[in-house]
């Protein structure tokens, strides 16, 4: 029997639609725009096709957008003095460095010149030091979005035990922190795991994320258990290009539910910066947070 297919489209249109109706009531109610800041350095053509697409989301969502773009050339102190100044305007709510950076500049000094409370992409080590101690923080996105899929497919989580493939900072510890915090019994594994299909055969819940195309074989997967595949790997072939995950798509035939690729994962991520970007808002004007836009 084929897996159920989790997907990701679907439940991001609606996590969107439920944003744009918060930032609706809070202009109505309180005169409140929930506004959202890019910095984009250099000329990524990834990176530009994202920004523009977080541009185009967060306009759609009643919110307020605004892009600084910078060349190559930009020196590090340009782009903290330019953070410096989005953390003292008022207007913004959220304030999103685009990855990578240049390599000349310090990519930790550059995210920890954001405002913790303005760190939607919840990089800041700050909002790390939060949430690997359970408490309030602002959640890295993709992450976010991984916990409110499983939250849909589930309900509870509690004793599952889960099982995340990558040790990434921006994906697999805050993962692991997340679910811990959803009381699941979590291992991490990574390059050095000793055996690690047969790890991978344990989870109820596997989490790929490890940027390596078809890695996590049919065989490793326990029967029943639920894929969550992270992976976005761009697969050139001879007359097109096409997007994989990091999961064998032939793994929905042992799993019980799968998340598609494209089509999974990655749509939640602006998504939840949307979300992260009103819950920052309403944060910082005092006002009740959202149900079921955090972890």
């Amino acid at each position: 029997m084929s897996a159920k297919m989790i997907d990701g489209r679907a439940f991001a249109e609606m996590l969107r639609e439920q944003v744009s109706l918060e930032v609706a009531r809070l202009k109505e109610n309180h005169g409140i725009t929930p506004g959202l800041a890019v910095i984009l350095v250099g000329q990524n053509p990834a990176s530009q096709i994202y920004v523009r697409n977080k541009g185009i989301q967060t306009k759609a969502a009643g919110m307020a957008s605004f892009e600084h773009r910078l060349p190559d050339t930009a020196r590090q102190a340009d782009v903290i003095a330019l953070i410096e100044r989005l953390n003292a305007d008022p207007t913004v709510h959220g304030i999103l460095v685009q990855l990578p950076l240049p390599g000349h500049m310090n990519t930790e000094a550059i995210i920890n010149a954001v405002d913790p409370s303005k760190d939607v992409d919840g990089f800041h080590i700050s909002n790390v030091g939060l949430l690997s101690t359970g408490q309030k923080a602002m959640v890295p996105c993709t992450p976010l979005g991984c916990l409110l899929l499983l939250r849909d497919h589930h309900g509870s989580l509690t004793g599952l035990n889960a099982v995340i493939v990558g040790r990434s900072n921006i994906v697999g510890k805050p993962m692991a922190q997340l679910l811990i915090t959803a009381d699941c019994t979590v291992t991490i594994a990574h390059s050095r795991t000793r055996d690690l299909p047969e790890l991978c055969r344990r989870a109820d819940i596997l989490i790929a994320a490890v940027g390596r195309p078809g890695m996590v074989k049919p065989d490793w997967i326990k029967p029943g258990a639920t894929v969550i595949d992270v992976g976005i790997n761009r697969i050139e072939e001879a007359s097109r290009s096409r997007l994989v995950g990091d999961v064998d798509p032939n793994a929905a035939q042992t799993a019980g539910a799968i998340t598609p690729v494209p089509g999974g994962v990655g749509p939640m991520t602006i998504a939840c910066l949307l979300a992260n970007t009103l819950t920052a808002c309403c944060r910082t004007h005092g006002l009740r947070e959202p149900d079921g836009l955090a972890a």
